[in-house]
């Protein structure tokens, strides 16, 4: 049976801890308690922290011999994050905790495939979460009263999370449903639905589209499907998060873009897709080092920036630098057109001269090979011509 793995930290939160344990042992699944207290051992753990700690690539005494506690929640929550994505038996993962704890058990969760479960109730659940939720699929519950012994709230509280975990434990569904389509992740933003609409509508019949918004969680959501073996192949035509990261837009990627692809070896067709342009909030929140940058209003709430030729050149290093460590079939497209809805003729983003630098720098730093290609297609990537192109490099190499 899989088990439910009940994280925390033993020297501060004991009772709450083995309360979590007895809810989930009563409600029928098997329950192991994990403590990752840094400072002094507790009792009545099934897994001590030191057994967690000796998973830290220094060793547990880069764990449980700090007196800076940062240092030494940050070392417990690598060993931990090894530790358990080790385990085969993981039916799902009940974290209680304040910030500190919350930090380090959400850490390992994130490490888990999508799908297994995690649950973490948490004293920081009502605020903003991004940091701890990530591209993962975790719950978190906030825990009203702080995790600070059991009274009449906090026992209502983490029982309904025991019972949700084991409810999840006992009841995952399978892998694959008979006669299920393969999945396929795909990047879209707003000035390439046209384009991505087209791919998903000739796909559509024999796979399971998945389409992510690039809004820099979208990115790494797709991404972590990769890694948990949740899609056979990647359409990443929209690689929009990665002049945010590099100019400092509100929609960025992290230095991990593109990582599963190489990780997984999975197909890759991708492009350029909006590119041109650095996300940021209203026009009032665009920082005053870009003034004079050529700036086009979204929506009340979204400005774009065009991207320069220098951005461009540098952005393209960072797709090519990733492209070139792919070593499974890889089909790159440049819409020679333009880069999205709005880097048109007559649109306000249409600049030649930095699609050129963005072009020309992908060029120069490709490192074809049989299962690596680059195409250019004399056409704008909403075209009919560019999505033909990209369903025809996909079905070359799925």
């Amino acid at each position: 049976m899989a088990k439910v793995y009940v994280i925390g930290t033993m020297d501060t939160k004991a009772e709450e801890l083995r309360f979590a344990r007895d809810c989930v042992r009563r409600a029928g699944a098997e329950a192991v308690l994990v403590d990752v207290g840094t400072k002094g051992a507790g009792a009545g753990a099934d897994v001590t922290a030191a057994e967690v700690a000796a998973h830290h690539p220094d060793g547990a005494r880069a764990v449980l011999s700090l007196d800076d506690r940062g240092k030494a929640v940050a070392g417990m929550a690598e060993a931990l994050t090894r530790w358990l994505s080790a385990r085969g038996d993981v039916g799902a993962v009940l974290g209680l905790g304040g910030s500190g704890n919350t930090a380090l058990v959400t850490q390992a969760m994130r490490a888990l495939p999508i799908g297994t479960p995690k649950l973490m109730v948490s004293t920081v659940a009502s605020g903003n979460v991004a940091p701890y939720v990530g591209p993962s699929d975790l719950a978190l519950m906030y825990s009203v009263v702080d995790v600070a012994g059991i009274n009449g709230i906090s026992r209502r509280v983490i029982a309904n999370a025991a019972h949700a975990a084991v409810g999840m434990a006992l009841n995952q569904p399978p892998a694959a449903m008979s006669g299920e389509k393969p999945g396929l992740g795909m990047t879209m933003f707003g000035v390439t639905t046209a384009c991505i609409t087209m791919l998903r509508e000739a796909l559509d019949a024999t796979h399971e589209c998945y389409v992510f918004h690039a809004t820099g969680a979208g990115g790494q959501s797709m991404e972590k499907l990769a890694d948990s073996g949740l899609v056979s192949a990647l359409m990443d035509i929209t690689t929009t998060e990665v002049p945010d990261f590099l100019v400092g837009g509100v929609f960025p990627c992290t230095e991990d873009r593109f990582g599963s692809a190489i990780r997984t070896r999975l197909p890759y067709v991708g492009s350029v897709g909006a590119v041109d342009m650095v996300n940021f909030g209203a026009k009032e929140t665009v920082p005053a080092r870009f003034e004079g940058r050529n700036l086009y209003v979204h929506n009340p709430q979204v400005t774009l920036m065009r991207t320069t030729p220098e951005e461009n050149k540098a952005i393209a290093e960072f797709i090519v630098s990733r492209l070139n460590r792919m070593e499974g079939k890889v089909r790159f497209l440049l819409p020679l057109g333009g880069v999205s809805a709005i880097d048109v003729p007559g649109m306000p983003f249409h600049d030649p001269a930095a699609d050129a630098a963005l072009f020309e720098t992908i060029r120069a730093g490709f490192q074809p090979s049989p299962d690596r290609k680059l195409i250019e297609v004399p056409a704008a990537i909403n075209d009919r011509a560019f999505a033909d192109a990209a369903l025809a490099a996909f079905k070359e190499i799925a």
